[in-house]
């Protein structure tokens, strides 16, 4: 029981130019009747991650449709949270197949996956695409949250100049459009996401003193807020008290791998340069941060839309510490080469080992009745179906979540073939609040997926 008035949802701890959201907390209850009843549901969040060059989709599709299905390879490490999303096959990105443009798939992939819209193809400045679903959902919900949306990934990618037969590096580089011409530029810097989230806005001066002063102290962002929270932990019950600690430990745990990659780039024997702190050398790493940080901000509500890129559309990223000493792209192009074929499905499973690890960590957040993965939807796939064809149609797609109740998981939905992606948005724009009625090449909301 809590020993005060209730919490405000929008409560932060506070301190020297530093702020830090609460998870939720049975404080911010209105009563326990009133809960019982459901009109204090926690809120629901919505991320759409993005992998390149598609997959090898026989070690991807599941043979059987239903609940029945057996684990494809590729989604082995998805196993234990095999109830907690579905594999949704058959739909389509349409307007990123040529439709008379000629060569640029990889472009007109990552561009399109959001939008549904084609791409114009220039590698000047006269962009345009149209407004990714997200930026959509922030248009509508994104006043309720400290940030409307979070757009983070692993590769930073030129925003101009010609990257793929013609069309802009803006379009291979970005997934998320607030308007038909401007792209919302990610953050590939776990150290400097993290004080986007818990430096307060302001004097930019101000906020720039109290870094130098942490980082010259050797200081944690917990120890500016610690007065605050020692205060609030007085007035909450044992459960919230728990919750409060185990939140607390885990930005601490985050802030100490930030700092040691920090440490480690610091070491490096290289020329001097400006480099960016924070960014590991482990890819891996690198993604499980991102991922840490991701959590932490729909945790703490900080904001309830993000996009997260693992790596640019076309990536030639090599693999040497799975084996794989060859370029992604390069061997996306197989040609049916058995060889090159085992090695592009190592790397699709590699990738799904981290989109397990946000999984894991969003389920071991509880919120409300369940956990935090229960009230979110979590696109992960990519805009190619076989990177070898360069096709469009069949998309490597899974939604993870129940969407605070109201998608039934653990289920491979077949649609039709060629039915747009789009219409998959549509149907998570409505369950977050911002209803639209078109979004590119939509025909309708998807089906299905309350059972």
């Amino acid at each position: 029981m809590m020993h005060g008035p209730r919490l405000n949802r929008r409560t932060v701890l506070k301190g020297l130019g530093t702020t830090l959201a609460l998870p939720w907390l049975e404080a911010m209850l209105p009563g326990l009747a009133t809960a019982a009843a459901g009109s204090a549901a926690p809120p629901l969040r919505m991320a759409f991650l993005y992998v390149p060059n598609g997959a090898h989709m026989p070690d991807w599709t599941p043979e059987t449709e239903g609940s029945e299905y057996a684990t494809p390879w590729i989604h082995e490490p998805l196993e234990q949270f095999r109830d907690d999303y579905c594999v949704l096959s058959g739909l389509a990105q349409q307007r990123a197949n040529a439709n008379g443009d000629g060569g640029g798939d990889h472009a007109r992939a990552l561009a399109t996956f959001l939008t549904g819209m084609q791409a114009r193809k220039t590698h000047g400045a006269d962009i345009k695409i149209g407004v990714s679903v997200d930026q959509v959902a922030a248009q509508h919900i994104g006043r309720a949250t400290r940030f409307p949306s979070l757009e983070i990934g692993c590769d930073q990618g030129p925003q101009s100049g010609n990257c793929d037969s013609g069309y802009s590096c803006a379009y291979s580089a970005n997934i998320s459009w607030k308007t038909e011409s401007t792209p919302v530029g990610k953050e590939i810097n776990p150290k400097l996401v993290f004080e986007r989230l818990f430096t307060v806005g302001g004097n930019p001066d101000e906020t720039a003193e109290v870094r130098a002063k942490r980082d010259r102290y050797n200081k944690s962002i917990l120890d500016f807020v610690l007065d605050d929270a020692q205060r609030l932990k007085q007035r909450l019950g044992i459960a919230d008290q728990r919750k409060m600690d185990e939140y607390l430990t885990a930005v601490r745990e985050l802030e100490l791998r930030i700092a040691r990659t920090d440490s480690i780039g610091a070491n490096d024997d290289l020329p001097a340069f400006n480099k960016p702190a924070g960014i590991p050398k482990d890819y891996g790493e690198h993604i499980r941060l991102m991922c840490d940080l991701l959590v932490l901000a729909f945790q703490g509500d900080v904001t309830r839309i993000s996009t997260f890129v693992f790596a640019n559309e076309g990536s030639n990223r090599s693999y040497p510490f799975l084996e794989v000493p060859e370029g992604h792209h390069d061997l996306s192009h197989h040609g049916r080469d058995p060889k090159k074929q085992e090695k592009i499905r190592v790397i699709n499973r590699f990738h799904v080992t981290q989109f397990a690890y946000l999984l894991e960590k969003l389920k071991a957040a509880k919120e409300g009745n369940g956990s935090l993965l229960d009230n979110c939807m979590i696109v992960y796939g990519s805009g190619i179906g076989d990177g070898n064809r360069h096709n469009h149609d069949n998309l490597p797609i899974i939604l993870a979540g129940r969407g605070g109740g109201t998608i039934k998981s653990g289920r491979h939905i077949k649609y039709d073939k060629g039915l747009p992606l789009t219409n998959l948005y549509l149907a998570m724009l409505d369950r977050v609040g911002a209803k639209t009625d078109k979004l590119g090449d939509s025909s309708g909301r998807l089906e299905g997926l309350s059972g």
